[in-house]
């Protein structure tokens, strides 16, 4: 037990390294490989139909399988994590995405692509899961929060990588082109990351106290101390006060909350603008003008985390998430479209990066950490599969205005919960 406190304190002691910025150059190539997958997957379906690959049904199934294999990855791997080690989990995922996402490129018909689809979104599933709980546990102490979010600020810059990317590769090599593409960047960063370093604090909490040791004093070495004074004011906390079931209650609520919020919005917008009295060419170049705002909310979640805290950015961000739906509601004149709008993406950009990219892993010990992410991800993505629905429901059978007012009923339900049972874990060791 000594030599696990003695561990643990010189984990906590160290900034940033060049073994650190190694661990985050990885984590952040995987990030970005992880967006442009996910972004890329629009597209795909699009040129699936065009070109008569699968019908419009198909392309659902195709979408949907995706979504699918995110939650099956998110709960496997949580387990993978926790019992067998961050690098197992880590290596494993990339693997499984890089291989079947190739494979999916020859794919004969509709059937087997979906099928491929799924297996390869399995690995892509695990990579949000390990990505932000890697960097959680391998950050300084007291910029932890910064680190998360400029992970997820290079996450969201895939978005317009994806559109350029995109509008080259498939119209010139078709579709196929850019799952052999996106396949082996995956297989070339496996092997990158093949002498990825075990999280030292997964090793302490599972006692294996001599390899831990060698990658602390590896991490240590030119690395300048951080002083753990009561000037600081950290607390050492394993989260025991506020239980693992607490932990997973604001996890769950506040990631679905943020990931609904997200998809509602983002992923429908142009049809919410034709709705709205927009034509499809201007609806689509108001979109992008929009979108604009999330690599700048990422940006703003991710320097004000570590300076007034995780639960006053996110409280704050949900609330205004909640008022920014309600005005959009209710613009008419292209103007007031364009600033709310970009208002309302800006503020749930700055919510994906702290909750999803900070928050989130700090609400569970080490040992659970792993699990707790992929239950709580996987739960949102199971949830966001049915909300397509929803939102077509809301379109042709009742008032497009409802989705707005489910915006904002969603918002303010998680910033309440955040409020009354999230614990501020700003600055807090977390072992």
């Amino acid at each position: 037990m000594d030599r696990a406190i003695n561990l643990q304190q010189r984990m906590n002691a160290i900034g940033e390294t060049k073994m650190f910025y190694r661990v985050v150059a990885m984590v952040a190539a995987g990030m970005l490989l992880d967006g442009t997958d996910v972004y890329l997957a629009g597209a795909i379906n699009g040129a699936i139909i065009t070109t008569h690959f699968g019908t419009l049904a198909q392309g659902s199934i195709f979408l949907s399988s995706g979504f699918l294999g995110l939650f099956v990855g998110s709960i496997i791997t949580g387990f993978v994590g926790d019992f067998l080690g961050r690098k197992q989990a880590y290596q494993t995922n990339l693997l499984i995405f890089g291989l079947f996402t190739v494979f999916a490129a020859f794919s004969p018909n509709i059937w087997i692509l979906i099928v491929l689809r799924f297996i390869a979104a399995i690995g892509l599933g695990a990579e949000i899961v390990t990505g932000f709980s890697l960097i959680n546990e391998f950050a300084p102490i007291k910029h932890r929060g910064r680190w998360s979010g400029l992970i997820s600020v290079i996450a969201n810059l895939s978005a317009p990588m994806t559109l350029c990317f995109s509008a080259i590769i498939i119209p010139k090599f078709s579709w196929r082109a850019t799952f052999i593409i996106v396949g082996i960047a995956a297989l070339i960063l496996w092997v990158i990351r093949h002498n990825f370093p075990e999280s030292p604090r997964w090793l302490i909490s599972h006692g294996h106290y001599d390899q831990a040791e060698v990658i602390i004093t590896k991490l240590e070495s030119g690395a300048q101390k951080v002083a753990l004074d009561t000037q600081d004011k950290y607390k050492s906390s394993s989260y025991i006060g506020i239980g693992i079931k607490h932990g997973l209650f604001v996890a769950i609520i506040s990631v679905t909350a943020i990931n609904l919020v997200q998809y509602m919005f983002t992923s429908w917008m142009p049809t919410l603008l034709i709705k709205q009295g927009i034509d499809i060419a201007h609806s689509l170049t108001f979109s992008a003008l929009m979108m604009a705002g999330a690599p700048i909310g990422a940006l703003l979640g991710t320097l004000l985390v570590d300076r007034i805290g995780r639960k006053k950015v996110i409280i704050f961000g949900f609330f205004m998430t909640a008022i920014f739906g309600l005005i959009y509601a209710n613009q008419k004149q292209v103007t007031g479209v364009l600033v709310i709008g970009f208002a309302l993406v800006t503020m749930i950009y700055l919510l994906m990066s702290s909750i999803v990219a900070v928050y989130m892993s700090e609400l569970f010990p080490t040992y659970f950490r792993f699990r707790g992410v992929g239950y709580a991800n996987g739960i949102a993505k199971i949830l966001t599969v049915l909300t397509p629905y929803l939102v077509a429901w809301a379109l042709t059978r009742i008032n497009p205005n409802l989705i707005f007012y489910f915006i904002a009923g969603i918002a303010i339900m998680a910033a309440i919960v955040v409020a009354v049972f999230g614990p501020e874990t700003k600055k807090q060791i977390i072992n």
